[in-house]
């Protein structure tokens, strides 16, 4: 039975893009807060959040200041989630030793990819190397989503354990889910 119901959400997500499995998925876990940095892959999504009465959401001028914010929300009893792509994530490191991790605030982070697959900016290719190694070694959670028909279970499933575990996540976006940023000539 719980397989039946398992496949059935997969398939329904299958007809949704994939931004609009993010924006349902945050809301049916509460995340009302949604700080972010602008980016052309995540566009769709911010408009999309921004006009949803549900959430409170906003640019900032760095990562960082995004995931400060969210941290300083979950102290004050509200859940949210950080918005950036591969480059901002590389300003990091710092925030999530020193805040996120030792005081187990469940910041989940979507990181739209860039530098794979085609990317013409060599610095961005060089973060993309360094952001899941980071990861690894700060033990954090994370995970590539690449599949819309396991994008919604990889999202909902990753927000509840981030929760529960008091841990950050990081949802990688991969250009195989989003379509990338389209570099035109």
């Amino acid at each position: 039975m719980a397989a039946a119901a398992e496949q059935s959400s997969q398939q329904a997500s299958a007809a949704r893009a994939w931004h609009e499995v993010v924006l349902q998925t945050l809301k049916r876990n509460d995340i009302r807060l949604v700080p972010y940095v602008p980016d052309r892959v995540l566009t769709t999504l911010i408009k999309n959040i921004h006009a949803d009465p549900f959430f409170t959401t906003f640019p900032t001028a760095r990562e960082e200041e995004a995931v400060g914010i969210v941290s300083g929300a979950w102290m004050g009893g509200m859940r949210g989630a950080v918005l950036m792509q591969t480059s901002g994530f590389a300003t990091l490191a710092n925030v999530l030793a020193s805040l996120a991790i030792p005081y187990q605030i469940p910041l989940i982070m979507f990181v739209s990819e860039r530098g794979t697959l085609g990317e013409f900016n060599y610095g961005q290719s060089l973060v993309c190397r360094t952001m899941r190694p980071l990861l690894d070694s700060l033990a954090m959670e994370h995970h590539t989503a690449t599949r819309l028909d396991e994008f919604e279970f990889i999202v909902d499933r990753s927000i509840k354990q981030a929760i529960a575990t008091q841990a950050p996540v990081a949802l990688i976006l991969s250009p195989l889910l989003t379509g990338g940023k389209v570099f035109d000539k």
